[in-house]
């Protein structure tokens, strides 16, 4: 058996087993092996009874006093009541309905108790403890993310059972010399200790390695992307039309853009495609960037195709590049699922033949039957929505077209080149003159009814809002849904008002509408869920309230806020909420002190950690699976010089030295595409 094994073929995993291993991700021995621990409980330090305190976890080894008594205390509960003797004190043990774990305790024999300790200070009990027998029973125990069907105990049994099947057949990835030079542990060694440590000691030398080499081969993946991109000849521009552009601009373009735009233009005059991504807060003049870019494609015989994460968002990126190309020859096309088959037959005959310059649209654009005439500048929008498989997609449909990829979400300076790191980062880190700072004010639910009127005094001049809330339709949770308030709304407080609702559950061409509506002024308020946290834009939408506002993270409640504050009017969002634990309390007040995007992203980052930070949005890379970008930012740096190190050495991973690493690179990768 090797890391290759389908889990099915392990002693004790079986057809029905594998399927319940495969909703976890487990699918072969590897993946198994890759299954880390998520926290681990010290059976190997036993305290005695007269150490323990009440209402901490304790361990605890003794003899059984006697054979567990039963008794029932009312239909279907039964308990069972036994002692357990350190050989200075004993401690009561109370099981609740398990008789075969009352059964497995016998009178006389010794174990290992492990649980919450109760009683009071002359007389100590455990209610349904975890235990063991002594022999062995002492040592650190790994606790694994289960499910109801495949418990800790079972993933544990098999983990030993690969680790043991696994041991002939196992290459050491990592090449002699960085294992030498970083004083890193064999992978075997590795892997048995994070799984089963034999001491903490052992736990951290384990930890280490396993860290390095995750970031390592990341970064050796992201550096080999990179240096092939680098390689492939591709149609480069000739012309600079940049001024061009801004002559036709009802502005002049901010420093941070203009770096941006030349940033990119030199990029596409070189042999190599462009991979760069321009990072920008909420309201930088992405569009602008981009659009200044698309010109000097188009004005070099090349077309474009900007792809959006949703219709609502493609619609509106058509019709503010419409508008920036409105006094110019270039043609723009919008295709989405809900364009009628007549009108996309059309535009993909257009397309074919080169009429159209810029085709705008969600994943419809990279469906195999849309042929480009000479796609020379794919554009991504909201990176962290696709993975590195559409991004792919996209770039095949022209001889590798240059890439620019935008990102509204601002992640931590220190992270952006680590993370991007097949990409050249671009960042737009000033604002556009005349963007309105927003007044954000945090207040509780018994001063909802005055933000509510607030609300009313704004509408009463002609202006709009919002209405967010964090869930749609949730039978168990007290969370108000949108549903619900809009009901509420529609009929009570808002009934001389017109109120639109807008959440993810409804069709595309339902979103639509009710964006037209409100982006045409039909609509005063719109009760929404996070479906208008990416992009929309609405001038004259001056006031935003967060139902709930504990619910979201930081940088999401950055990009709802930054839906107003887009018209010369004065904008306020105004956070609602009643959380009274520290952590929801800080992330509001933050929100109240700044608007800037980055440090936002720095204190959120803080407060949640890294793997809820990025959560879904993994910007395209695979899932951590032991380190973390937060904790391991010095190992990611070493991995890092590492990883550059060798590709110089070896640019294509071909050495002996290195086969197996490169195994491991092209495996990670493979799963990122899946």
């Amino acid at each position: 058996m090797d890391i290759s094994t389908d889990i099915r073929y392990l002693k004790g995993v079986g057809e029905k087993r594998a399927e319940l291993f495969s909703k976890l991700g487990i699918n072969s021995l590897g993946d198994i092996l890759e299954y880390y621990p998520r926290m681990y409980e010290d059976w190997s330090k036993a305290k005695k009874i007269s150490e323990t305190v009440v209402g901490e976890t304790s361990c605890v080894k003794g003899f059984i006093t006697h054979t567990p008594t039963k008794a029932l205390i009312k239909k279907g509960m039964t308990i069972y009541k036994t002692g357990v003797c350190d050989g200075e004190e004993v401690m009561d043990l109370t099981i609740f309905n398990n008789r075969f774990a009352a059964e497995a305790l016998k009178e006389g024999e010794e174990y290992v108790f492990f649980g919450k300790v109760g009683g009071n200070l002359y007389k100590r009990e455990m209610t349904n403890p975890a235990f063991s027998v002594a022999e062995g029973g002492e040592r650190i125990r790994p606790i694994y993310s289960s499910s109801q069907a495949l418990s800790t105990k079972i993933i544990e049994k098999t983990v030993r059972t690969a680790i043991d099947n696994i041991k002939e057949t196992l290459n050491e990835t990592l090449p002699d010399r960085i294992r030498s030079e970083y004083k890193l542990a064999s992978l075997i060694f590795s892997l048995e200790n994070v799984h089963f440590p034999q001491s903490e000691k052992n736990l951290e030398v384990a930890r280490r390695r396993l860290i390095f080499e995750e970031l390592f081969i990341l970064q050796l993946g992201l550096l080999l992307l990179r240096s092939r991109s680098k390689k492939i000849t591709t149609n480069r521009i000739e012309f600079d039309k940049t001024e061009e552009f801004c002559s036709f601009l009802p502005f002049t373009m901010t420093g941070a853009q203009s770096r941006a735009v030349r940033e990119a233009v030199e990029d596409m005059k070189k042999d190599v495609p462009m991979n760069r991504l321009v990072q920008g807060d909420v309201g930088s003049g992405k569009t602008a960037v981009a659009a200044a870019i698309i010109y000097n494609a188009a004005k070099n015989g090349f077309q474009s195709a900007l792809m959006a994460p949703t219709e609502i968002l493609a619609t509106q990126h058509y019709h503010t590049l419409e508008k920036f190309f409105e006094n110019t020859d270039i043609n723009v096309a919008l295709l989405t699922g809900s364009v009628r088959k007549k009108q996309k037959d059309e535009i993909k005959e257009k397309l074919k033949n080169g009429e159209i310059d810029l085709l705008v649209g969600t994943h419809a654009i990279i469906q195999d039957d849309v042929e480009f005439y000479n796609l020379g500048l794919a554009v991504t929008d909201e990176q962290h929505r696709f993975g590195v498989a559409q991004r792919g997609s996209l770039s095949k449909k022209g001889e590798e077209p240059h890439l620019l990829v935008m990102s509204a979400t601002p992640i931590p300076r220190t992270l952006a080149l680590m993370i991007y790191g097949d990409l050249d980062v671009s960042i737009l880190d000033e604002l556009p003159p005349g963007r309105q700072k927003i007044d954000t004010f945090y207040v509780d639910y018994e001063k909802h009814e005055r933000a509510m009127n607030y609300v009313k005094k704004h509408l009463d001049r002609g202006l709009q809002g919002y209405i967010v809330c964090p869930l749609v339709e949730s039978e168990e949770s007290e969370l108000v849904s949108a549903t619900q308030i809009y009901e509420n709304f529609k009929n009570n407080e808002f009934k001389n008002y017109t109120v639109g609702l807008l959440h993810g559950k409804m069709k595309p061409k339902e979103k639509d509408e009710v964006m037209k509506k409100f982006a045409d002024g039909e609509t005063q308020l719109l009760i929404a869920t996070t479906v208008i946290e990416v992009g929309v834009d609405v001038p004259n939408a001056v006031i935003m309230v967060i139902e709930n506002a504990e619910m979201f993270g930081l940088s999401q409640l950055h990009q709802l806020r930054g839906r107003v504050g887009r018209g010369k009017e004065k904008s306020t969002c105004i956070l609602v909420s009643d959380a009274q634990n520290d952590d929801a309390k800080t992330r509001l007040n933050v929100m109240c002190k700044t608007s800037d995007g980055f440090k936002i992203a720095d204190e959120d980052l803080k407060l949640r950690g890294p793997g809820d930070f990025f959560g879904s949005r993994q910007h395209g890379l695979p899932k951590m699976k032991i380190a973390n970008l937060l904790n391991d930012m010095k190992t990611l740096k070493e991995a890092q010089a590492e990883a550059k190190k060798v590709l110089a050495d070896d640019p294509r991973l071909r050495k002996k030295e290195n086969e197996f690493l490169r195994k491991a690179v092209i495996n990670l990768y493979e799963k990122m595409k899946d």
